[in-house]
């Protein structure tokens, strides 16, 4: 997983408070700042700091400071960096031996009168190692570059900007270069039948979905049907564009990481994978859970000769993706119909892909 930082920089603090603000709303993980405004930084909100102080989260010294200030820091359960200016190949092969000291997490680089070289050849030497290149950079593009060098890249960035919408967009841009792509397909309907009462979940999340986008969901793991969030205008309700009707208590949930869940575990707080008729997706924090007696219907697809299913509420407001991306409400749901699935050859073993036969009905 790719991550950035940004560089707070200003003459004072109500300058650099706006950066740390703009970093905060942004959802940016850490902010490196100077140690007079490390308490500063957490009255203003949950987020880690770095900074060459044993107060702060992330502990950073520069080139040629005691390294014994970091094994303290390790001792007291912080993360650790050194920042290193890069000038020359003395420069670099210090950032390589720093990086082989085990209380060590990040090499931050500053480049000075280079781009690409010298991050090639710590990138290179630096494959197997635990430790995290951090590169400073002076704006996205340029971060970008370097999360692609050798196809590799480096593990993070540290933006050196005051610009809001900058910092915004360099949030955007490593949230998409970290987002998942989930492989789907079509599998044709060869059954919809209400079956009737059951407990569903509902799942509200935190984020706002499109048309187009819902969740993975299933009866089977190896086989999730996707869920079209109640996005659509219809004349009986109100849309709920942060929510999926998402099956019985029973059912899988895809999450980050290839994980799954069963719906009746989730709670808020807990992420979820909102994936759109295209495969890409992007995490969502659950908000809430709700889960209500509800009449439910039975669909059961075939995909490459094998039979999935799932189980849905029964209401014109529950809707599978069809052909084109379209949503298609589970009360016109026909034999005949594409629809969207994921296709899994692998079993399931506390929500972990594993390869083991399973049986599932």
């Amino acid at each position: 997983m790719k991550f950035g930082w940004i560089y707070v920089s200003g003459d004072n603090w109500n300058e650099r408070k706006e950066i740390v603000k703009d970093a905060l709303e942004s959802s940016i993980p850490a902010v490196y700042v100077p140690k007079e405004d490390i308490e500063k930084v957490r009255e203003l909100g949950n987020i880690k700091v770095a900074s060459k102080d044993l107060d702060a989260d992330i502990v950073v010294i520069g080139k040629g400071e005691d390294l014994d200030i970091l094994r303290k820091a390790k001792e007291l359960g912080k993360e650790t960096g050194v920042y290193i200016p890069i000038e020359g190949k003395e420069d670099e092969e210090y950032a390589a031996e720093v990086s082989k000291y085990p209380y060590v997490d990040y090499i931050i680089i500053e480049g000075k009168d280079w781009t690409i070289i010298p991050l090639e050849n710590l990138i290179a030497k630096l494959a197997d190692s635990n430790v995290k290149i951090v590169s400073v950079t002076d704006d996205v593009e340029e971060g970008k570059t370097a999360y692609e060098i050798l196809e590799k890249g480096v593990d993070g960035t540290l933006l050196r900007s005051k610009d809001t919408n900058e910092i915004k967009d360099f949030s955007k841009m490593i949230e998409e270069m970290n987002a998942e792509r989930v492989k789907l397909d079509y599998a044709t309907v060869k059954k919809v039948e209400p079956i009737g009462s059951g407990d569903r979940v509902c799942i509200d999340t935190c984020t706002i979905m499109e048309e187009g986008e819902g969740m993975l969901v299933g009866s089977y793991s190896r086989g999730l049907f996707l869920v079209h969030g109640e996005t659509v205008e219809n004349p009986y309700v109100a849309t709920r564009p942060f929510r999926v009707n998402a099956g019985p208590v029973h059912a899988y949930v895809l999450c980050p990481g290839n994980k799954t869940k069963y719906l009746s575990e989730l709670k808020a707080g807990d992420k979820v994978l909102i994936v759109n008729k295209d495969g890409m997706t992007r995490e969502a924090v659950v908000g809430r859970v709700k889960i209500e007696r509800r009449p439910l219907v039975l669909v059961e697809a075939e995909y490459k000769g094998d039979i999935l299913r799932t189980i849905l509420q029964n209401a014109e407001t529950i809707r599978l993706v069809g052909e084109g991306g379209k949503p298609i409400s589970v009360v016109d749901l026909k034999e005949g119909d594409k629809v969207l699935i994921k296709f899994d050859e692998s079993a399931r073993h506390f929500g972990m892909a594993i390869k083991e036969t399973i049986i599932e009905r």
